[in-house]
């Protein structure tokens, strides 16, 4: 019997949450499981990688949470049954994550399995606050100790004398153990003045860490609200994170940022804030439906009969080009017409699809294009704007009030896609600190997923950000208070802004 009929199971560590940390060899696996368990720690950003076929089995939070038992007869049956299944664990399997037990009821079924290491949260917990848990200049020693032993009297107790002789201790899973670890210490002799660094929700956009010293670590940790899950650093490596702190250095650290762009166009922006320390908040207000598919088609075959062809949007560029392919023709069908893009995105993207621009204005908008095209490029030209369904009728008019004959194609319409009811309550709690609009159909579409008395409650905490000035003047007509103007009209033009605005 071949592997794939037999099934088999991965034992995956996915990091303790930054979904970048997961291994190469994690992302193939989850890339065709069949079905995936993991923990309710794991970051759910990384179960996109799987496909849409794979099903999905949560294991659950206390106290209904399945047992270990449970856990390891469900990896045990699936992969009996044939499916390729990931066990996806916080941190690294094999370091507290009970991934030796999994991996002992595998064995004992005859199941076939691998597992793939994860960065552990003693590591990136302490790299994320910026601690080197090893150091030549403090100690050769390092003590890993878990903070959720197996049951009352099941296991010896700690050794509080050969921990005090570590250089450096990590607590993991360590806030109901903290003050029992701390007293055993300081009774074996490690000084109360020893550094301490409690750090809650590590590599997550809103870790928090706090310095303090044996002596008062649990109290500051109660007073604190240090709570799970909490890993804890005891030693003198501790100091230097006053020096090489950086992930809560990042300019948008702690910012919580909601993105109202598509969801198939979010990842550029969501990315760069992440990257910047902001937490990204995704409200994806609007999403794309194809427009007149025979206008679209009678404009293809007329391609030859324009002067000029004039694209206003990535969504546009894409929603032309599909329709060029769709009537079996190529970029070729475009002749002799010159190509202009209001944006470098636009551009960027008509390049992308085998076109580039004759015309790309300074100004990002409409105002910017016209004041660029010439009175020869306008005067009995013939042009062609394939563009949303509802727009701004700035351009076509202005146009034809030069003398052009501008034929206005819906290339594509926006429409109000599902809303996570989870996001739309964050966001009515005020539990945000900024809204970004890329365009003014975000803008229209956000609001309507408000009541007025709502959106009203919101406008009035919660600050906007805009891309450009035809965005910022549709969200001061709607009532909201526009802290951020981006200039350049740009996505990187927008990031610049909010890094300005987070420094005032």
């Amino acid at each position: 019997m071949s592997e794939r009929a037999a099934g088999s199971v991965a034992l995956v560590g996915a990091g303790p949450w930054d979904a970048g940390l997961l291994t190469l060899r994690g992302r193939a696996l989850l890339e065709r499981a069949d079905a995936v368990v993991h923990d309710y720690l794991v970051n759910p950003d990384l179960l996109a990688h799987c496909p849409p076929t794979c099903e999905i089995v949560p294991t659950g939070e206390k106290p209904r949470r399945l047992s270990q038992a449970q856990i390891s007869a469900e990896l045990v049956r699936r992969a009996r049954a044939g499916q390729r299944v990931v066990r996806l664990k916080g941190g690294d399997p094999f370091v507290f994550g009970r991934g030796g037990e999994e991996a002992e009821a595998l064995a004992a079924a005859g199941v076939t399995f691998e597992v793939v290491p994860g960065v552990t949260a003693a590591i990136a917990s302490a790299a994320y606050a910026g601690i080197p848990v090893t150091h030549r200049g403090y100690g050769p020693s390092l003590a890993f100790v878990t903070g959720h032993p197996r049951a009352e009297g099941a296991e010896p107790p700690l050794d509080h004398r050969a921990l005090a002789g570590m250089a450096t201790v990590v607590l993991l899973m360590g806030a109901s153990r903290l003050k029992e670890l701390c007293a055993g210490l300081m009774t074996a002799g490690r000084a109360p003045a020893t550094p301490v660094a409690l750090i809650r929700w590590a590599t997550r956009p809103d870790q928090r860490t706090v310095v303090t010293t044996l002596a008062d670590a649990a109290e500051v940790a109660r007073v604190d609200e240090m709570t799970a899950p909490l890993t804890v650093i005891i030693g003198e490596v501790v100091g230097l994170r006053a020096r090489i702190a950086w992930f809560e250095r990042r300019p948008l650290y702690g910012r919580r940022i909601v993105v109202t762009r598509a969801a198939s166009q979010q990842a550029a922006l969501n990315d760069r804030l992440a990257e910047l320390g902001a937490e990204v908040v995704a409200l994806p207000t609007i999403a794309f439906e194809p427009g007149d598919v025979d206008a679209l088609a009678r404009a293809v075959r007329a391609l030859p009969s324009y002067d000029l062809v004039i694209f206003t949007s990535v969504n546009g560029v894409d929603a032309f080009l599909d329709a060029v392919y769709a009537a079996g023709r190529d970029p070729r069908a475009f002749g002799a017409a010159r190509l202009a893009c209001i944006g470098p995105a636009t551009a960027r993207r008509l390049r992308d699809r085998g076109l580039v621009a004759d015309l790309v204005p300074d100004d990002f908008v409409a105002e910017g294009l016209l004041a660029a095209l010439p009175p020869s490029e306008v005067a009995g030209r013939r042009i062609l704007l394939p563009r949303a369904e509802v727009a701004r009728e700035l351009l076509p008019d202005t146009l034809r009030a030069a003398g052009a004959v501008v034929d206005v194609v819906p290339a594509y319409r926006t429409v109000a896609p599902p809303v996570d009811p989870t996001v739309r309550a964050r966001v009515l709690a005020g539990e945000v600190d900024l809204i970004a609009f890329t365009a003014s159909s975000t803008v229209t579409h956000f609001a309507a997923l408000f009541t007025d008395a709502e959106r009203a409650a919101i406008q009035a905490r919660v600050p906007a950000a805009c891309i450009g000035p035809i965005t910022a003047r549709t969200a001061t007509e709607a009532g909201f208070r526009v802290a951020v103007e981006a200039a350049p009209f740009t996505i990187p033009g927008l990031v610049d802004a909010l890094v300005g605005w987070a420094a005032t």
